[in-house]
C-alpha cells in the first residue's frame, strides 16, 4: 500500500526583498517522511491558492509548522504593533479555518510552535506577542551571543532548555511514557488565554503552556510549543510524537 500523505503548510517569504515565495523548513519534511512514515506535500499558506476542501481530499493528515511571523493580533482582539512584526495574514486566514475543518472531519492534525498557537486562536483563545514580558516568565527565544547575534551552533539553538510537566494520565503523558520531559525553546509569542476547547496537557517551569489537545476531537489533534521537528530521528520524545501522528494518518488512510 502506498504511504499516507501529509500536507505541510508553508509560510510566505520575500526572497531578495522582491520575489514572493512559500517556504517550509526541510526538517519538517524529513520528520514526516523519516519518522511518521508518510509522504510530505508542501501546500501554500495562501487561501487564494489552497482550497481547503480539495486539500483534504488529497491528504491523510496536516502538519502546521512553526514560522518566523506571529499570528496577527486582530484574530484575538488585540491591536497590532510594529514591534511584533512580521505577520503572515494570508497564512492566518488559511490556517485558522483549516484547524477547525480538520478537527471537525477527524483529519489528524499536529501543530508545532506557530501551528500550536494557531490551534488555540482558531477556537477562540488568545496569544501574548512576547511571552517573556509576562511576570515570572523567562526568555523562550532562541539563544544569542553577547553581541545579539543568533548563536551559530544549531545544536545550541535547538538544545533542550527547560522542563515541561505533563498532566498525569493525560494524552501526552501516556503517549510519551513519562510526566516530565525536556524540550527546546525558540519562540516569542505564546498562549495567553487558552480556548475553551483547548486542553492544557503540558506546562513549562515558568507557567508557559507547552502542550495541548483539542477536546472532543474525533481524531488526532495535538499541538506543542517546542520544535519537535528538529530531531525526532534521535530524540525519543519527539520521535514518539511523530510516530503517533504517523499511526493516526495511517489509520485514516486505511479507513480504520
Amino acid at each position: 500500500m502506498k504511504r499516507p500523505v501529509v500536507g505541510v503548510i508553508a509560510s510566505a517569504q520575500l526572497v531578495e526583498n522582491r520575489f514572493a515565495a512559500q517556504r517550509v523548513g526541510e526538517r519538517n519534511l524529513r520528520a514526516v517522511a523519516e519518522v511518521a512514515g508518510a509522504l510530505p506535500i508542501m501546500f501554500a499558506g495562501t487561501p487564494e491558492i489552497t482550497d481547503i476542501g480539495e486539500l483534504l481530499e488529497l491528504v491523510d493528515g496536516v502538519l502546521l509548522t512553526g514560522a518566523r511571523a506571529n499570528v496577527h493580533p486582530t484574530h484575538f482582539g488585540t491591536e497590532p504593533h510594529p514591534r511584533y512584526e512580521p505577520y503572515d495574514m494570508q497564512r492566518d486566514d488559511l490556517a485558522l479555518e483549516l484547524v477547525k475543518v480538520c478537527v471537525t472531519r477527524g483529519v489528524p492534525l499536529l501543530g508545532i510552535c506557530r501551528g500550536f498557537q494557531e490551534m488555540n486562536v482558531a477556537f477562540g483563545g488568545s496569544l501574548h506577542p512576547e511571552i517573556r514580558e509576562l511576570p515570572g516568565r523567562v526568555n523562550h527565544r532562541m539563544p544569542r551571543l553577547e553581541n545579539g547575534e543568533i548563536h551559530p551552533d544549531q545544536e545550541v539553538i535547538f538544545g533542550d532548555r527547560h522542563e515541561v510537566r505533563l498532566v498525569r494520565g493525560g494524552t501526552f503523558a501516556t503517549l510519551l511514557g513519562q510526566e516530565t520531559i525536556r524540550v527546546n525553546s525558540l519562540h516569542g509569542q505564546g498562549i495567553l488565554d487558552p480556548a475553551k476547547r483547548v486542553v492544557i496537557e503540558g506546562v513549562a517551569d515558568d507557567g508557559t503552556i507547552e502542550a495541548i489537545r483539542i477536546a472532543d476531537a474525533p481524531g488526532f489533534a495535538l499541538g506543542v510549543q517546542w520544535h519537535a521537528e528538529y530531531d525526532p530521528q534521535s530524540n525519543p520524545v519527539n520521535r514518539a510524537l511523530f510516530q503517533a501522528f504517523g499511526e493516526a494518518i495511517s489509520a485514516r488512510k486505511r479507513g480504520a
